[in-house]
């Protein structure tokens, strides 16, 4: 009984993590709330995996958040920016995550069938991440919302092929997958805050 909550404890860390993702709105926030749903997706993918292969991915992730703080903070007029997109309502974000429940509770027995020996927790973990990470993405401009989306769908993503895949090149390719999308995520939240020619020589 305390194995099956304890293969629970780190699926209700990652939903915890991807529900105030979206909807918190300070970027500090944001990033710690990221942190730890690394840490609730090392743990779930270190039920598959070696102690050693699933800390690449805490560590990869919590590099993934240094870069985007150290680069949030260097910004000019850094505060906890309005969405610009709508709606932005918290009614309708609970609508949506409500949504997203349901689809993944529909989901599950079929990635049952398709993975077998995967463990429900791990399918509940990875659904949502990809889910509100999904939902995130099509209501925000912010960049650095959208970099954390992106961030989040390949955090869903890793924690369900763990189960199929244990390979140290596979890996690296996903360590330098999620680093590329945090410093280009930094590239372009620098480029929009830089002022432009025009601004610059008036």
């Amino acid at each position: 009984m305390w194995l099956t909550l304890l293969s629970w404890l780190p699926t209700g860390i990652v939903l915890f993590a991807s529900l105030g993702l979206l909807f918190s709105r300070a970027w500090r926030a944001q990033l710690i709330l990221l942190a730890v749903e690394y840490l609730g997706v090392f743990w779930l993918v270190a039920m598959h995996w070696p102690f050693g292969l699933a800390s690449v991915k805490l560590v990869t992730g919590w590099m993934v958040c240094a870069t985007l703080g150290i680069t949030q903070s260097s910004l000019k007029d850094v505060g906890d920016a309005e969405e610009m997109a709508w709606p932005q309502g918290r009614l309708f974000r609970f609508f949506m995550v409500a949504m997203v429940v349901v689809v993944v509770v529909a989901l599950m027995p079929y990635v049952e069938a398709l993975i077998p020996g995967i463990d429900r927790s791990v399918i509940l973990g990875g659904l949502v991440s990809i889910g509100v990470g999904i939902v995130q993405l099509g209501i925000t401009s912010n960049l650095l919302r959208i970099t954390l989306s992106l961030l989040m769908v390949m955090a869903g993503f890793e924690t369900l092929y763990a189960v199929v895949e244990t390979s140290v090149l596979l890996t690296g390719l996903l360590a330098i997958v999620n680093l590329g999308l945090a410093l280009s995520g930094a590239y372009w939240m620098t480029a929009a805050a830089s002022p432009t020619r025009e601004e610059a020589s008036q």
